[in-house]
């Protein structure tokens, strides 16, 4: 693909990609390049790094994070003489340049090393995986489990692995013309089926030759001519017949069928080739073979014994050196026999240094009494799988190794350990289980409730302040829809609210539904949760609004009962203001009308009229004592610095419009009595 927004620089790669014969495609702008890689796939991309956004460093960027393109070579095209400009380039992913104006030659020169480079990387990403499948399968038939059924295990995961229809293991005997299938990967019950080899010509050449035979059409082949004449014909396109020879001599074979032709390609059949050879040695070592021979070997010497005992471990040799875990052989007491390149690198140690060490002796001290019990489960069948030991190397280095038990010679105690190094990856896990749980606890310590979900609307994280507010649990919550925690319709207007809001809600009033189904008013916070530019989920902040409600309703209550007590007392000094400002012309009343009376003639209608005058305005100044002793304003001496309204000043200050309690001054002048003592 070539990604220029050039038409000349694009029309120019392109022929001189044409007249290399190689197939190409180009685009104009860094986002149809984007788009078309996802589609066609290319092999190399060649990227001009000056262009509108996205420019060739952000495309390089984007490519290097998505991991269907994160080993896609991509050569740069640029015009820039800057070093830094390079070694950016190669900073955000590139795997090589070319400066503009460029040589034809050169460029294909490049795109060429490169997909040579990246074929090379495929065929060894092939091969890992092949190494893989062998080592899963040896270390399946080196098991103690039941032979018969791992062989089913093996013939099964070639069918799956070559995509083949159907894999079955052929065993014969020497100098007979019966063959038995002990195992087929299409049916687990077939055991021991007898055929007759006269009826399967491909088997017997294999057998014969020793080498393994490909039919790529069995409609055509002359080897299975007798097979279409003799029956309604082969019922699978393409065979493949591979030997299981052990020192040199067949055994049986492993026998591929499927029903497309041409369906065997040289790798499939290299791989199955190395399980057969792999298989004979386990078909030795487990005697499947015993009701096949004739005679067995007896061995009566030690020292013969052993050294049967070494030749038969030197058979796993070859294959176990290009392994990429560590693999060791210890005896029933625990002493390493065989130990490959991988386990001598790992432990620090060479071949003779680990040969007759025990296995404990590289265990750290801590893992002193392991080495004891993994003895003593050895001796009662029992091989741990995925066992996490500590060990010390050579140069006293702590490494944590994770290890996988096997019977390799079940008659003689043998066993097969295989290991691989795992302290960085132990490390970091435990750092992650540091954070995370780290998290945790300010995720439940938080006051406020938090609750996520996914984009499915599923809940993932439920804390305790939520557990709080809605009376459920994180167990009751997680895992159901979020809607749930909403009354019907809410959830769906918060979500779009936060997608409106660019991705996030603040402040946002609503209601919940608590484990009662009852409302609580809270304040929301929300927002998506984003893996890159890509949204994954939601999360939102819930603060409980129900005690501050209550408090504000208690407030409002206190300001209510405070504002009628203002009233009570304003109304009290009303009526304490006016008994007091009553006091002087009641008492002007009195005197007068006591004046009168004294001055007129007893008897006469205006001394009567006096008379009434005074009574009555002695009734009323008992009212205003009264008024006084209610209102704690005594009318009869006022002394000390008691403050009463001055309703002189008060009237004259307020507004006509506003009532006379609007205006609250106190007057700082002593009054006097109510009324003398009458003489």
């Amino acid at each position: 693909m070539v990604v220029d927004d050039d038409m000349v620089s694009r029309h120019v790669l392109g022929q001189a990609l044409a007249n290399a014969k190689l197939d190409h495609v180009a685009v104009g702008s860094g986002a149809e390049a984007l788009a078309q890689i996802e589609k066609i796939h290319p092999s190399i991309v060649l990227l001009d790094l000056v262009m509108p956004p996205p420019d060739g460093y952000q495309i390089l960027r984007i490519l290097r994070a998505r991991p269907e393109t994160r080993d896609l070579p991509v050569v740069v095209l640029t015009a820039l003489d800057a070093e830094d400009e390079i070694a950016k380039a190669f900073e955000a992913g590139a795997d090589d340049f070319v400066k503009k104006p460029f040589k034809p030659v050169e460029l294909v020169a490049r795109v060429r090393g490169q997909l040579r480079l990246r074929q090379a990387m495929d065929a060894l990403a092939r091969k890992e995986k092949d190494a893989s499948v062998v080592l899963e399968l040896t270390q399946a038939l080196a098991s103690n489990l039941d032979f018969r059924g791992i062989l089913f295990t093996v013939v099964q995961r070639i069918a799956e692995v070559a995509k083949i229809d159907r894999v079955s293991i052929v065993l014969v005997r020497e100098q007979e013309h019966i063959g038995y299938v002990v195992a087929a990967s299409d049916d687990e019950q077939l055991r021991d089926l007898p055929i007759d080899l006269a009826r399967y010509p491909e088997i017997q050449q294999v057998l014969s030759s020793g080498e393994p035979l490909v039919v790529e059409d069995a409609t055509t082949h002359p080897l299975m001519e007798i097979v279409r004449t003799t029956g309604p014909g082969p019922a699978f396109a393409s065979l493949s017949i591979l030997p299981i020879l052990y020192e040199g001599r067949p055994m049986g074979v492993l026998f591929l069928r499927s029903r497309r032709a041409g369906a065997f390609a040289e790798r499939e059949v290299a791989l199955c080739q190395t399980i057969a050879s792999a298989m004979a040695i386990a078909l030795r070592n487990a005697r499947i073979l015993q009701s096949l021979r004739d005679q067995t070997q007896q061995v009566t010497v030690a020292r013969f014994e052993a050294e049967r005992r070494m030749r038969s471990l030197q058979r796993y040799a070859d294959f176990f050196d290009s392994s990429a875990d560590g693999i060791v052989v210890i005896d029933a007491e625990g002493r390493l026999l065989f130990s490959n390149p991988k386990a001598r690198e790992i432990t620090g140690y060479d071949e003779q240094d680990l040969r007759g060490r025990r296995l404990g002796d590289i265990f750290s001290n801590e893992e002193v009494g392991l080495a004891h019990d993994l003895r003593t489960g050895f001796m009662q069948g029992k091989f741990p799988k995925d066992v996490d030991i500590k060990i010390t190397t050579r140069d006293d280095r702590k490494l944590i190794v994770n290890v996988s038990f096997a019977s390799v010679l079940r008659e003689d105690g043998a066993v097969l350990c295989s290991f691989r190094d795992v302290t960085r990856q132990r490390e970091v896990e435990a750092e992650l289980v540091k954070t995370k749980d780290f998290l945790q606890r300010v995720i439940d310590s938080s006051v406020d409730a938090i609750i996520s979900a996914d984009l499915k609307g599923t809940v993932v994280l439920f804390n305790r302040a939520a557990e709080r507010i809605y009376g459920l649990t994180a167990n009751d919550v997680v895992g159901t829809n979020v809607r749930a925690l909403y009354p019907e319709g809410t959830a769906q207007m918060i979500m779009r609210m936060i997608r409106a809001g660019s991705g996030r809600v603040e402040g946002l009033k609503v209601d919940v539904v608590d484990a009662a189904g009852a409302p609580v008013p809270v304040s929301l916070s929300g927002a998506l949760i984003f893996e890159g530019e890509t949204a994954v989920g939601s999360v939102g902040i819930f603060t409980d609004l129900r005690e501050k409600m209550r408090m504000e309703q208690r407030l409002q209550q206190a300001q209510e009962q405070i504002l009628a007590q203002e009233r009570q007392a304003i109304v009290a000094e009303l009526a304490g203001a006016a008994a007091h400002e009553l006091n002087q012309p009641l008492t002007s009343v009195l005197n007068y009308a006591t004046l009168l009376r004294r001055l007129l003639t007893a008897g006469t209608p205006a001394s009567g009229a006096a008379e009434v005058i005074e009574g009555e305005a002695e009734r009323m100044a008992e009212i205003v004592r009264k008024i006084g002793k209610i209102t704690k304003y005594e009318t009869k001496s006022y002394v000390g610095k008691q403050k009463i309204l001055d309703l002189d000043r008060a009237s004259e200050e307020v507004p006509a419009a506003e009532p006379a309690s609007a205006s609250t001054r106190t007057s700082e002048s002593l009054r006097g009595s109510i009324a003398p003592e009458r003489e």
